[in-house]
């Protein structure tokens, strides 16, 4: 049925139109479905104790995995230095993949190249399609840096990208001198983390090649971390303006992933420029504002740069007092009075919502570095951590965990489900329910499903906008974070109390 143009019908609406119905219920015909009886009782008994026993005791299957595979990583590290093209030796379907993913979190167009191996590659190796793809990057989108990671396929037959990338450099892909790091990313291990810290290691040791020098330049480094709030690189910025230091940060991404529309199109907009990021070597310390994502740089900082590192992760109170005074002895600079401010205003704001999660229960799940975090967040603030899931957890990760909980005595009732999924979440919320759920937009199916009110913190945040805007750490991080929680709360209690004549009583106005 042709439409109007002036009153065309989002989804929303279209899919409940007659010829829908019809369509949905023809379609039913051919799935070999369960009568709609036994469908209920299945759906039952998998809310239960017994199903939850065979839903743990699985191993070889995954179900909603609450992470994602390491060039996703690796590409959203390398589009934080100047010029950068992230260039993925693999197929064209799994770029196409990586590149959504990232776009529908941040609403930014995410420009990634594929050497687009098919099966002539997986038989004789991806060397050709490394010095095609290179080639017409180079000519096609004038970067000043490529950086390459690998799937899957490449990894597999063992494809070794700095073999491909001299000889392709002998080819005359780009110039001998350009810069190309890489960095081998396979999705089979690890998570997107992993191809984080891996490609941070890769363009590191690439840029700073040779510019080692005899004196420091004094500068402090951070290093963000898989973090995806571009609001925490200004913020960080905003406070080294403060103290009057300077600093460089590895790599800055905020403008790439939240550009200006000015009716120009900029493919590289902003990232830490390569002289810096090459002349970082020679910082007088590195902190890294992230633990997990950033193992292997830290270590190689430390070995080849002979510099200190450090973890600082300034969320919550505890935390970005901690980062503040490590930057005052750092520097040698006392802590500027403009935040001493913030920390009380913060405080306040902490003061007024407290009586409201003070003793809430509630699960989270997400990165072992935000998790950490947010978990001390809500720590403060009184609330009862109950079923703590990390899917790509480690023994460092779950040790430092249980060393939290045990600090409070509001984390003593907590588990740590490490490598577990989102429908074993979904067992642990129905057998054991808590007031609040702490995730990204993949916990919108567990809410719906177990009536558990969703925070939406992390990444993806695909089905609300803006969020990635804000800053979540510092103490204007406080204010957002006690935001999104207490107004979750909130919500919650007034749906719950809606009801005219009937539940209604406590319908305040307020709160």
């Amino acid at each position: 049925m042709p439409q109007n143009p002036e009153k065309i019908q989002d989804h929303v609406e279209l899919f409940h139109q007659p010829e829908y119905k019809q369509l949905f219920e023809n379609k039913k015909q051919f799935e070999n479905g369960h009568e709609a009886e036994e469908v209920t009782r299945v759906a039952e008994w998998t809310k239960g104790w017994d199903y939850r026993e065979k839903n743990f005791a699985r191993e070889a299957l995954t179900v909603n995995p609450a992470k994602a595979c390491q060039p996703l990583g690796a590409i959203f590290a390398a589009v934080g230095f100047e010029g950068t093209l992230p260039f993925v030796q693999g197929a064209q379907g799994c770029v196409a993949y990586f590149r959504a993913h990232l776009t529908r979190h941040y609403k930014e167009p995410f420009s990634t190249v594929s050497s687009s191996m098919t099966e002539d590659a997986a038989v004789f190796g991806g060397l050709q399609n490394m010095i095609d793809g290179l080639a017409n990057s180079y000519q096609l989108y004038k970067p000043k840096m490529i950086a390459v990671c690998t799937t899957c396929m490449a990894e597999v037959i063992g494809d070794d990208l700095q073999s491909f990338i001299n000889n392709a450099k002998e080819a005359g892909s780009v110039p001998k001198d350009f810069p190309v790091p890489y960095a081998h990313t396979p999705s089979f291990v690890g998570s997107h983390i992993t191809g984080y810290d891996n490609m941070m290691k890769g363009i590191l040791s690439n840029v700073t090649a040779g510019q080692k020098k005899e004196t420091s330049n004094g500068k402090i480094n951070f290093i963000p971390g898989f973090d995806t709030y571009v609001g925490n690189n200004r913020e960080i910025k905003r406070i080294a303006s403060l103290f009057g230091f300077d600093y460089t940060i590895l790599a800055d991404n905020s403008d790439y992933l939240d550009s200006p529309n000015t009716g120009e199109f900029d493919m590289y907009p902003g990232g830490t420029k390569l002289e810096d990021a090459a002349d970082s070597i020679n910082a007088k310390a590195t902190i890294a504002l992230q633990a997990h994502s950033t193992i292997k740089t830290r270590e190689y900082i430390e070995k080849e740069w002979k510099q200190p590192t450090s973890v600082s992760r300034p969320w919550g109170i505890k935390g970005t007092d901690e980062f503040l005074m490590k930057l005052s002895e750092l520097s040698g600079i006392p802590i500027p009075q403009e935040l001493e401010i913030e920390r009380g205003r913060a405080v306040d704001a902490m003061t007024d919502s407290h009586s409201w999660l003070h003793g809430k229960r509630f699960a989270i799940y997400g990165e072992p570095d935000l998790v950490y975090c947010v978990v001390g967040f809500m720590l403060e603030m009184g609330a009862e951590p109950v079923h703590i899931l990390v899917h790509n957890s480690n023994e460092i990760f779950e040790a430092e965990m249980k060393e939290l909980l045990a600090s409070s005595p509001f984390g003593q009732h907590a588990t740590v489900w490490p490598g577990k999924d989102l429908w074993h979440m979904r067992s642990l919320l129905f057998t054991e329910p808590v007031d609040l759920l702490i995730g990204n937009s993949y916990g919108k199916y567990l809410w719906r499903d177990t009536k558990t009110p969703l925070v939406r913190i992390g990444y993806p945040i695909i089905d609300r906008h803006h969020l990635h805007r804000y800053t979540t750490i510092g103490y204007q991080g406080i204010i957002n974070l006690l935001n999104w929680t207490v107004n979750t709360l909130f919500e919650e209690i007034d749906r719950n109390t809606n009801i005219p004549s009937k539940t209604d009583i406590s319908y305040d106005l307020i709160r």
